[in-house]
């Protein structure tokens, strides 16, 4: 028989409401040892809470027979007065009534085993949990609403569909159906081919939307890069002072520009040096700037063509400081933004700016983002056993077909149709415990 769990599903701490969650065979059993029984499905209803003669809490009370619940399973809800003596009671009292507390995406991954959600769904929860920009949030309903399943789906009809056909000719080749019937299916598998090609290709749209855009301030020593990193955070994050080499290390900040979120890198000046700290702050300037998807090149009036200049790509954005002195951008096929941290002049053309290269790269589509590494590289084996069977279908169909069975593996296993076990744990470990 299944565990019967519960969880506080609120931050732990002090605070006006605490809520725990039970799920499992025990719910109903719970409730009424508790003082809570005979509830009405999906009404609230306000009981004294007790246990060995003991009293509680006065709760609010939710019941939820399965499976037209969160798990599948009959579960409940103890909407209980927020003190952490009150919580302590009542975890107390469950554990004694034989129940357990949950691991961490318990009440999810019992969902999914329940089929209430896919695997892609399951971690659309996670997402949503941790989203912390409309962007963020928006990715995550979506996949939640089943939009990715839904795409992944389509792949894989397609895939079948192929697959019947060089089945057929393979299993039935005496019977009257037409001849050369499994290239019939090489159509499809271009059409399908060139989806897979375009998903894999906007596969970084869903990590950055995710995880964060990654933007990093590169320059010359003592440019301002210090000076932009504090006036674009809103806080002194930074040390600046007039000592060339003062960043040493890469210094990040998180924030929000155009609904998206961002992580921002200040780093050290480029230049050589003899000093081992700060070569190997320069070091890691560089690293991080090659992994950056935005580059911002900081310069100064004056600043020679060094490592900085040297290191700047045709696409990275020049941001131009000390405005209050004059200072205009030089006629140049690169973007360029000229601003004072001084006097603020030029920061809210510098912020449009970052703003609408984010819509530009994170918005739109024609399918919903990949948004995990195990979903890329389901897809990648997809691709690559879809044009191995593509290539053989004019030359063997027998093996085409053991190729695109592959396909329709790898494309299974993103909504966990197939072969979950040995993923399960890396997917809900990430989770909170009570979800």
């Amino acid at each position: 028989m299944t565990d019967t769990i519960f969880a506080l599903a609120t931050p732990a701490g002090r605070g006006a409401i605490a809520i725990i969650r039970l799920s499992g065979p025990r719910t109903d059993a719970a409730l009424a040892d508790l003082g809570a029984g005979g509830l009405k499905p999906r009404l609230a209803s306000v009981r004294t809470l007790t246990h060995a003669g003991v009293a509680i809490d006065q709760a609010l009370v939710l019941r939820f027979p399965g499976p037209a619940s969160y798990t599948g399973e009959d579960c409940a809800e103890l909407h209980l007065h927020g003190g952490r003596a009150v919580v302590e009671a009542a975890s107390s009292a469950l554990i004694a009534l034989g129940l357990r507390p949950a691991e961490a995406g318990e009440f999810t991954r019992r969902a999914f085993e329940n089929g209430r959600m896919d695997l892609a769904q399951a971690e659309a929860v996670a997402d949503l949990i941790d989203a912390e920009t409309a962007a963020q949030a928006g990715q995550a309903l979506g996949q939640l609403d089943g939009a990715l399943s839904q795409t992944y789906a389509g792949f894989r009809l397609d895939l079948l569909k192929a697959l019947a056909l060089v089945e057929a000719e393979i299993d039935f080749p005496d019977e009257e159906i037409p001849d050369n019937l499994a290239r019939t299916a090489g159509p499809v598998l271009d059409g399908l081919i060139a989806d897979l090609e375009a998903a894999l290709a906007d596969a970084d749209r869903g990590r950055r939307v995710r995880e964060g855009y990654r933007i990093v301030l590169i320059g010359e020593t003592n440019a301002g890069k210090s000076s932009l990193f504090n006036a674009l955070v809103s806080r002194e994050a930074a040390i600046v002072t007039p000592i060339a080499g003062t960043t040493r290390d890469v210094l990040d900040a998180e924030l929000v520009i155009g609904g998206y979120a961002v992580t921002l890198s200040d780093t050290a000046g480029l230049r050589d040096s003899d000093d081992v700290v700060e070569a190997e702050g320069v070091r890691r300037a560089r690293a991080r700037a090659e992994a950056a998807d935005l580059r911002i090149w900081v310069r100064a009036p004056g600043d020679p063509d060094g490592a900085a200049a040297d290191f700047a790509r045709p696409e990275d954005l020049l941001v131009l400081t000390k405005a209050d002195l004059g200072v205009e951008a030089p006629p140049s096929d690169r973007p360029a933004v000229v601003v004072s941290t001084t006097t603020g002049e030029g920061m809210g053309a510098l912020h449009d700016w970052i703003a609408e290269r984010l819509a530009r790269d994170l918005s739109g589509a024609d399918f919903p983002a990949v948004t995990r590494e195990r979903h890329r590289r389901r897809l990648t084996e997809a691709l690559t056993a879809v044009g191995a069977g593509r290539r053989a279908l004019d030359i063997a169909p027998e093996l085409a077909g053991d190729d695109l069975r592959r396909a329709a593996d790898a494309l299974a296993r993103v909504t966990g149709a197939i072969g979950v076990e040995d993923i399960l744990g890396e997917v809900f470990s990430s989770f909170c415990i009570g979800k």
